[in-house]
């Protein structure tokens, strides 16, 4: 993708990143944390952070045929190469988000009643593969996405300063534009 309505492609979808992975990863936050928010955004989290993931790749990409025909500075080499590092950040916080969606769901199954057993209480036994009663687990999967989640943040600050700066430096004073007269 190069351009979309004659803008380059990578300053319109630079924009999708800048809200949707912190987005993600504040919702992989919450959903670690607290039991009634995973319950409604767990698997919507888990789809928008997957989606981030894909989304990255396409953005880096509208950026790399973007830098090849503006001015070489070391501003925007900077902000070429901290780019790059989006989706070193967008990974973990996808797979833990799509980890405690996961969870979240075993959890569900592992409270269904046993279809044989016809009225009884009995809890069937389904195998699970992320301990979803384990608080051990829990603690780990929740301080990982806190980690995670700070690392996304900060790193789509670095990303975005790093742009504003070689988009931006020297373009502008700081007293106001002379307004024309006549109109």
């Amino acid at each position: 993708m190069t351009t979309v309505n004659g803008l380059p492609a990578h300053i319109l979808l630079v924009h999708a990143i800048v809200v949707l992975l912190p987005l993600a990863a504040l919702l992989l936050v919450l959903g670690a944390l607290w039991p009634a928010v995973r319950r409604k955004v767990a698997g919507p989290n888990a789809i928008l952070s997957v989606l981030v993931v894909a989304l990255v790749p396409i953005t880096t990409e509208a950026g790399e045929w973007l830098e090849r025909r503006v001015a070489s500075t070391p501003l925007v080499r900077s902000h070429t190469e901290l780019g790059d590092t989006a989706l070193y950040v967008a990974i973990p916080v996808a797979v833990l988000a799509v980890v405690v969606w996961w969870r979240h769901r075993e959890s569900l199954r592992g409270r269904m009643s046993d279809p044989a057993s016809a009225g009884s209480t009995a809890v069937a036994t389904r195998r699970t593969f992320l301990a979803p009663t384990s608080t051990a687990v829990t603690v780990v999967i929740a301080v990982l996405a806190v980690v995670a989640a700070g690392a996304a943040w900060y790193d789509v600050y670095r990303i975005g300063d790093s742009g504003a700066q070689a988009t931006w430096q020297g373009q502008f004073t700081s007293s106001p534009a002379p307004r024309g007269t006549g109109r």
